[in-house]
């Protein structure tokens, strides 16, 4: 099987991607926030 990659990614790399993103700046922003 082969897969032809446009623009460097295909489509379900950028959804990895952005939910690898997504799962790093929850874990990261709240530690940075200020608790109060």
């Amino acid at each position: 099987m082969k897969f032809e990659k446009k623009n460097g990614f295909t489509l379900i790399e950028l959804l990895i991607a952005i939910a690898i993103l997504g799962i790093l700046a929850a874990l990261i922003v709240p530690r940075l926030a200020p608790q109060t």
